[in-house]
């Protein structure tokens, strides 16, 4: 495990005293928390931020990488708008669901965790969300082809390679109705081809039930 950028404990303290615990708490996906939450909730929605964009130019040295051979992660960087998923957590689940939350996303503390204004179909709601900034470490700057390439062929980590993360991630952004142009133009370029996979997607999407837990 790489050496923490941050001690991630009082950051966790600060996000549980904002958040106070007297009423259910929100998260805000937009990578793999989408399709891989790892804890309960009592609803999602999909929902769209304002002022923040997700960017696959985050250093990788755990979960999809290695010190060694550093893998790519999505962070969210300020500019622009994003869409991705709201998850609802019942109050009495909150503190648990944050205890583990921490320890999958911020064993580094590299993450600055923050609270977004976030629209949904039900209303706007606030919800945490791990945004990145241009001044850490991990952030990438920018990528040129080639070392995109690079990294999708080699780069591997805890929880699988990098080309996996950013294929499931787009593939489930679809599955959701939300399309993701930057990111579909990076899994092209790695040769990935999910045309296939979309089709289905489309199919399945025609016969989704409402979105709640399981």
């Amino acid at each position: 495990m790489p050496k923490p950028l941050r001690d991630p404990k009082p950051m966790l303290d600060r996000v549980i005293e904002q958040w106070g615990g007297h009423h259910d708490l929100w998260l805000f996906g937009y990578g793999s928390l989408i399709w891989k939450q790892e804890f309960e909730h009592a609803e999602r929605r999909p929902a769209k931020v304002h002022g923040w964009h997700r960017a696959l130019k985050m250093w990788s040295r755990v979960n999809r990488g290695t010190p060694a051979n550093p893998g790519l992660v999505f962070g969210l960087l300020s500019g622009g708008s994003v869409q991705g998923m709201v998850f609802r957590i019942p109050a009495a689940e909150g503190l648990e669901t944050l205890g583990r939350l921490w320890l999958r996303e911020m064993p580094t503390g590299v993450y600055d965790p923050r609270w977004l204004d976030c629209s949904t179909p039900g209303g706007k709601v606030r919800a945490l969300a791990f945004t990145l900034s241009r001044r850490s470490p991990n952030f990438t700057g920018e990528l040129g082809e080639a070392r995109y390439r690079e990294i999708f062929a080699s780069a591997a980590g805890r929880y699988g390679t990098s080309i996996d993360y950013a294929r499931q991630t787009l593939l489930e952004l679809r599955r959701h109705g939300i399309h993701d142009a930057a990111l579909a133009r990076l899994v092209r370029m790695a040769g990935e081809d999910l045309s296939v996979a979309s089709h289905g997607d489309l199919a399945s999407r025609r016969q989704a039930s409402p979105d709640k837990s399981p």
